[in-house]
């Protein structure tokens, strides 16, 4: 029995389910769900992440996680973090630009999380020697923490609620008359807090699982010391709209299509991260646009310098930081945001926010 078969017998018994629940079956379900079978990354794949597309990139995010374990004081020990890691790429890159600083790659304990069992034989054959976990709640904390997580927060459940008729109602995947999944309404449940100023028509996401994700890594850096870096598509102002999408061959579907068969995603609720983390007693960041960070980190020049020694590559790496820093590609829409403790630790190319109210 097929996914989408099981989701409408399911469905069937027990009644329509949450969006969240819904992306949750679709993205991780043991025997059809997409990370857990079939995820597909690059240019032949579903998707692809920056660290794909320029080298610069993961070598930038590695000389910042070499300057974050100096101001930590170089640690003897200290536990490089991977959340999603996805083919291995980054977490090379990184170790690789990381060797300018020889005694932060012996300093480096190389942890990985990842549930996708097909991900993991990847990252395996890049970086042999790394240890993996398939959740968040396992990385350890008997020494300093630096952590990765790109394009993680998309992947992790949104509930939606829409404003009808001047109520709040609950979007909910559900069985139309002819047995296919169809998205339907129900009253929001009563602990649900609806935004100021709510519109007609307005949908509203909250992710739980992006706030859980936030308060998991808050508690981990109040103990070990460190920061975390989070850097994912979304926004950095509260806001309404939906975001939910169903990616496949790089391009978009009905995410009722084909469960299982797609990756589902939503945008990253950087502002909710943040205040999450801050309540948790951590600090967050300014939350900045890509393009803002990889510029203050010198991806200009490295870019001149690439492009001196290799000419005949110039062309491509230019193509390739365009895709990265332009407002028309990844620049504006992907965000980063940096959870650190102690509260007063360095952060390159990022300034610490005001605590929220």
């Amino acid at each position: 029995m097929s996914l989408k078969d099981r989701l409408k017998r399911d469905i069937a018994q027990d009644g329509p389910m949450t969006v969240a629940d819904y992306m949750w079956r679709c993205l991780l379900d043991p025997k059809d769900g997409y990370y857990s079978t079939r995820p597909a990354l690059g240019a032949d794949g579903d998707f692809i992440t920056a660290p794909m597309i320029s080298q610069i990139f993961g070598e930038l995010i590695g000389l910042w996680c070499v300057q974050v374990w100096q101001d930590l004081g170089s640690p003897e020990r200290f536990h490089l973090v991977e959340i999603g890691p996805g083919d291995g790429t980054l977490i090379s890159d990184i170790l690789r630009a990381g060797r300018v600083v020889p005694d932060f790659v012996t300093a480096a304990n190389i942890v990985l999380v990842e549930p996708s069992l097909p991900l993991r034989a990847m990252q395996s054959a890049r970086v042999p020697h790394a240890a993996h976990l398939g959740d968040i709640a396992d990385i350890p904390v008997d020494v300093p923490l630096i952590i990765i997580a790109n394009e993680v927060l998309d992947c992790l459940p949104a509930r939606q609620f829409i404003r009808r008729e001047s109520k709040w109602h609950e979007r909910r995947v559900g069985l139309d008359d002819s047995g296919e999944l169809i998205f339907g309404l129900s009253d929001a449940p009563s602990d649900f807090m609806p935004p100021p100023n709510g519109e007609e028509g307005q949908i509203y996401e909250i992710s739980p699982a992006q706030r859980l994700m936030a308060q998991i890594l808050s508690d981990k850096l109040k103990t070990a010391t460190g920061a975390a870096l989070l850097i994912d598509y979304g926004r950095d102002a509260p806001g309404s709209g939906d975001t939910l999408q169903a990616l496949y061959r790089h391009q978009k579907f009905d995410p009722l299509d084909a469960p299982g068969e797609h990756d589902l995603t939503v945008w990253a609720d950087f502002p909710s991260v943040a205040a999450t983390a801050q309540r948790a007693g951590v600090a967050a960041s300014e939350i900045i646009t890509q393009s803002v960070f990889l510029q203050r980190l010198g991806i200009v020049a490295r870019l001149e310098a690439l492009s001196a020694k290799n000419p005949d590559r110039a062309e491509v790496l230019s193509r390739q930081v365009e895709r990265l820093i332009a407002p028309e590609h990844m620049g504006e829409l992907f965000k980063v945001l940096c959870l650190s403790f102690p509260k007063d630790l360095t952060l390159p190319a990022l300034e610490h926010s005001k605590p929220t109210a």
